[in-house]
């Protein structure tokens, strides 16, 4: 090692330690297992660091020339391992992604196939990550206090999910109290996924749904339906050219659309709310069928993130003049408290099953 990389390695060594040493006592306060440590703090050190319980994931952000340099991944290796004797974790724990520009679905995609899964707690829920396979974990961690403030505002309230991915704000919203809670999203893997974490939480019965179809498929019979929610989260990816899709998805394109048609299907006093974490995104706020736009994303970006552009965030309400497409009434159900510590107690759902949507492509996926 050079005396350059062994003055960083040391830089990066002192600087988790200190970012773990505060952060773990507000983890621990808030009941939380997972946060982000290091956020590319040092612009020498191009990383971001998060911990999985014992385990430690570490992005590696180059650009493609970058990545394809031995010199430069023999570097990163080096950190890797400075983090890992900081923090003192074993080695066998720690997983070192490449982060380089993303094209179309690639983000999503399995790298390989170790199966690490582990279970992790955030805000006294409990939830399963996968730390080896995929670039992400199954559980955005920026939005953390969004998926809070889904389950502070749930209570009575009928919860739609679009572009579900693993079901964590389903998961929030059915332990807030809502009345029903139906997730959508065109994956397979991700809607078991899904309904793996609502079963972990014992929140796994009959006031919630889980629905596989494209999401722009499933809005118009919605519509034609005259079905309607109180909340409507969309969080949908930047760009998507699946082949179980009609088209293309790109969100700078389409964001008006899919935000009109949720305005169409919301409850009078309901709110969609709009994220996506494309770098560039800007609200064509002069297409969309409402003036009542709020943009919320200075208070919805955790203090374990640096990076203040992460991601957008807006609610979204129909005008006080629109009238609502339809109506659904359900009785509603307490909403879960926060409790000291989450004891792994699955006694209650071991039997449990989703309702069924009326969509005909609703499924149940085998309990995991």
């Amino acid at each position: 090692m050079d005396d350059v990389s062994q003055n960083q390695a040391v830089v990066f060594s002192n600087r988790l330690k200190k970012r773990y040493k505060h952060l773990s006592r507000w983890a621990r306060r808030v009941g939380t297992t997972c946060f982000r440590i290091y956020d590319r703090d040092v612009p020498e050190l191009p990383f971001t660091v998060e911990v999985y319980g014992s385990n430690l994931v570490v992005a590696a952000h180059m650009r493609p020339e970058e990545a394809a340099s031995q010199t430069r991944r023999d570097w990163v290796d080096t950190m890797v391992s400075a983090a890992a004797r900081a923090l003192s974790v074993q080695p066998d724990n720690v997983y070192l992604k490449t982060r380089t520009p993303q094209k179309g679905n690639s983000q999503y995609e399995r790298l390989r196939a170790s199966g690490r899964r582990i279970e992790v707690v955030e805000s006294n829920l409990r939830f399963i990550v996968n730390v080896s396979d995929y670039l992400d974990t199954g559980l955005f961690l920026d939005h953390r206090d969004t998926r809070s403030m889904i389950r502070d505002t749930s209570v009575g309230k009928s919860v739609l999910n679009l572009f579900c991915y693993t079901g964590s704000f389903s998961v929030h919203a059915a332990a807030g109290g809502a009345t029903s809670v139906t997730s959508v999203d065109l994956s397979n893997t991700y809607l078991a996924w899904a309904e793996e974490n609502m079963s972990l939480n014992g929140l796994f019965d009959d006031h919630t749904t889980f629905v596989r179809a494209d999401v722009a498929e499933y809005l118009r019979e919605c519509l034609e339906r005259k079905k309607r929610f109180d909340i409507i989260i969309l969080d949908p990816p930047t760009f998507s050219n699946s082949k179980k899709m009609d088209g293309t998805l790109d969100i700078l394109r389409d964001h008006p659309a899919l935000i009109n048609t949720c305005l169409r299907l919301l409850s009078r006093d309901g709110f969609v709310l709009f994220s996506t974490n494309h770098r560039k995104f800007r609200l064509r706020l002069d297409e969309i069928e409402s003036r009542d736009v709020t943009d919320i994303t200075n208070t919805t970006i955790p203090a374990d993130f640096r990076d203040r552009k992460i991601h957008k965030s807006f609610i979204v309400r129909r005008d006080a003049n629109q009238e609502p497409t339809g109506t659904t009434a359900q009785k509603a159900r307490a909403p879960r408290d926060r409790p000291a510590s989450v004891r792994p107690d699955r006694s209650n759902t071991k039997n449990t099953r989703s309702r069924r949507s009326e969509h005909p492509k609703a499924r149940q996926s085998p309990r995991p």
